[in-house]
This record gives structure tokens, C-alpha cells and sequence, in this order.
């Protein structure tokens, strides 16, 4: 059984009465277990948007023939609560966004420990967490400083030690070089394979560049909201 498989997603968006955008039209793809996957495409293709149904920010559109269909890690994720999906998504899966979201009044260290802290850890074991995943990143000495004093490419570290940090079986990028010089490109997808390669981790990234594309084991080309690719592995 595959690791992630969707059917037939749809995401519709409504700006107003008559106008309505189909971001999604019919997405089918299939993910194997420690797989490290690009879905690439041009800029309104859909990307964002799956992300956000794979990452269950968002749902998939209801009332379809044949219904939608998400299964993750063997459970069938289309019919869940907001609750179970916020628990799922605090358990078993990191995020990391371009703009790296990390809490300006906080400190490296802090920021990292958040995710483990909403995942039910006492503050003690997140703390011991996140000092555990800023040194996988290289960043320990960092481990005081508020986002405004690092780099962009060291906040981004930042935010992947954060996703990292409850050890996910499925970690999302939206687009994690695109704040990015070169070499702090080569710096963050040295991590991501590294996490996948020996975490076995499942790692999904959305992106735009090629470069990133080309680190990745497979790529899935979006276009009009559908995969132009086959969609199993």
C-alpha cells in the first residue's frame, strides 16, 4: 500500500456569486514509503493548493463522482474531524513554508519546541527535542537568537528543525529555497535528502526550481490543476 494516495481531488474557491476558481480538477498521485517527491508546475497550477489538502489544512471538495479520496500512512484522512486532522498534522507530519513562519519574539530554540510542545510533550522534553534537532541542522550556538538576528538560510534551518522536531513521518516543503541564495539552496536540500536517507522519512516538496526538482527521487508535473505525470510510483 502506498504511503499517500489521493483520487479525484477537487478544490473549488468562490469570489463571489458568479466568479469561481478551480484550483484542483481532479488531482490522482501515489507516494511510496520513503520516497522524496518535487511537484513542479507554473505559478497557478495547483501546487500550493495540494499542499495544503495533503498537509489536511485544507479539504478536498465534497459531493463528487467518484468522491475524493486521501488515504496517509493507512488511514483514510477524507472523512476526519478538524480534531483528528490537527492531531494527525501535530503528531505525524512538519511543515516548512518559504517564508519560514518562525515567531519574531522568540528564540531559535523556542520556535523549534513549538510544535513538539502542541504534540502534548511536557515543556522539558521539548526543550530537549528542539536542542537535539537545531544541532541535526548545525545551529546549536544559534540556539538563543530571535529570527532577526540569523540569515535567511539559517532561519530556514531553523524552520526545518522545527518540522523535524517530532521526528514526522511525512514533512511538507511549499517552496523552502525560494527566499534562498545558492548556496544556502545547496545547504537546505543537503538536509532534506539527508533526512530522508537515513529517517527514511516521506518528504514532499512544492516547488519552482529545477534545482530542487533534480535533488528530489521523482517529480510530479502539475498543470490546469490535475498531475500530467502517471500517478503511481
Amino acid at each position: 500500500m502506498p504511503f499517500l494516495e489521493a483520487t479525484n481531488l477537487h478544490k473549488t474557491y468562490s469570489l463571489g456569486r458568479r466568479n469561481k476558481v478551480y484550483a484542483l480538477r481532479g488531482v490522482d498521485m501515489s507516494i511510496e514509503s520513503g520516497e522524496m517527491v518535487a511537484i513542479m508546475g507554473p505559478s497557478g497550477c495547483g501546487k500550493s493548493t495540494l499542499m495544503h489538502i495533503l498537509g489536511l489544512l485544507h479539504g478536498p471538495d465534497q459531493d463528487l463522482d467518484p468522491p475524493a479520496t486521501l488515504t496517509i500512512n493507512g488511514n483514510d484522512v477524507t472523512g476526519m474531524s478538524e480534531k483528528v486532522r490537527t492531531r494527525m498534522r501535530a503528531s505525524s507530519m512538519g511543515f516548512v513554508f518559504q517564508s519560514f513562519n518562525l515567531v519574531p519574539t522568540l528564540t531559535a530554540a523556542e520556535n523549534v519546541a513549538l510544535p513538539a510542545i502542541y504534540s502534548g510533550r511536557k515543556r522539558a522534553e521539548a526543550n530537549m527535542a528542539a536542542s537535539e534537532a537545531l544541532e541535526w541542522v548545525g545551529l546549536s550556538e544559534w540556539a538563543d537568537h530571535r529570527p532577526t538576528e540569523l540569515s535567511g538560510g539559517q532561519q530556514q534551518r531553523v524552520a526545518i528543525a522545527r518540522a523535524q522536531v517530532t521526528k514526522p513521518d511525512l514533512l511538507l516543503a511549499d517552496e523552502p529555497t525560494g527566499n534562498l541564495d545558492s548556496a544556502s539552496t545547496t545547504e537546505v536540500l543537503d538536509l532534506l535528502r539527508r533526512f530522508n536517507e537515513e529517517n527514511g522519512q516521506t518528504i514532499v516538496i512544492v516547488t519552482h526550481d529545477a534545482v530542487v526538482g533534480n535533488a528530489c527521487g521523482r517529480v510530479l508535473t502539475m498543470l490546469d490543476g490535475v498531475i500530467a505525470d502517471a500517478p503511481a510510483a
